[in-house]
């Protein structure tokens, strides 16, 4: 049986090839590292849910607490609150509703929602997709995951939300950037994957395929711009994801993903 006309408007690998193909980009780590997902979305503009689920998430803290302690402080809460379940791609307030509800959420769904999180708590956020160059069905297609600015400890900190991990070297001292994860993996060195939390070793055969074995390459999502998204998403509904995404391309308002050129 042949595939609906809605199928391959909505799932149709070809569309997302082309939007890789036109989105993507090689630029310094220097640019990489001053990119700040803050500069594009104001905490005036995040929707008014979350700062609703804000509320409920700090409602027992005691204390001040620091960035990293707000950045895990929220992924805790994400993952004990939202079991996940199939990819949303709606607007980020429709998102959070749903995955609070049960409604599903996928990697890409737990990053965008975070990253709202941290802007409303000052807390400078980046989203990163994994591209996957493996031929292994169990980990070709991609991911998606966050890194925090920490002051605490003067440097960016790789953090994946939905699977609730963190990265160190050998000496578990202080988490990985992701710039760092990037260069420990191409000279073959060890990293650590643990618990957010915890600092226990996750035992995870897909996170250690996703981020260890697997052939990837990784890039930062910038320019996004949340509130304008949000309205084109809400506004045209109707339509197949795919579109409304090619439609913020042709106006000039679409993100990039910018892969930092190996040195």
């Amino acid at each position: 049986m042949s595939r609906s006309l809605s199928w391959y408007l909505r799932r149709h690998p070809l569309l997302y090839k082309i939007r890789y193909r036109l989105v993507s980009k090689k630029s310094s780590l220097e640019s990489i590292e001053k990119f700040c997902y803050n500069d594009f979305n104001k905490k005036t503009d995040i929707p008014t849910l979350f700062y609703e689920v804000n509320n409920l998430i700090f409602a027992n803290s005691k204390k001040d607490l620091n960035n990293f302690e707000k950045a895990t402080t929220i992924a805790n809460w994400l993952k004990v609150n939202v079991k996940g379940g199939p990819g949303l791609g709606k607007s980020s307030a429709t998102a959070l509703k749903k995955m609070i509800n049960g409604e599903g959420g996928v990697c890409s769904d737990f990053s965008q929602i975070y990253s709202n999180f941290c802007v409303i708590n000052d807390i400078k956020v980046k989203e990163w997709g994994m591209k996957s160059l493996s031929q292994d069905t169990k980990v070709s297609g991609g991911h998606s995951f966050n890194e925090v600015y920490c002051p605490e400890f003067q440097k960016w900190i790789m953090i994946d939300v939905a699977k609730s991990i963190l990265f160190y070297n050998s000496d578990k001292d202080i988490p990985l950037s992701t710039l760092e994860y990037i260069r420990l993996k191409k000279e073959g060195k060890e990293i650590a994957i643990t618990t957010i939390g915890t600092k226990d070793p996750v035992e995870n055969n897909n996170v250690e395929n996703i981020f260890l074995i697997s052939d990837s390459l990784p890039f930062v999502i910038t320019n996004y711009d949340n509130k304008t998204i949000d309205l084109l998403i809400d506004k045209l509904d109707f339509l197949p994801e795919s579109i409304i995404h090619g439609i913020l391309i042709l106006v000039g308002k679409g993100y990039c993903y910018e892969f930092p050129i190996q040195e």
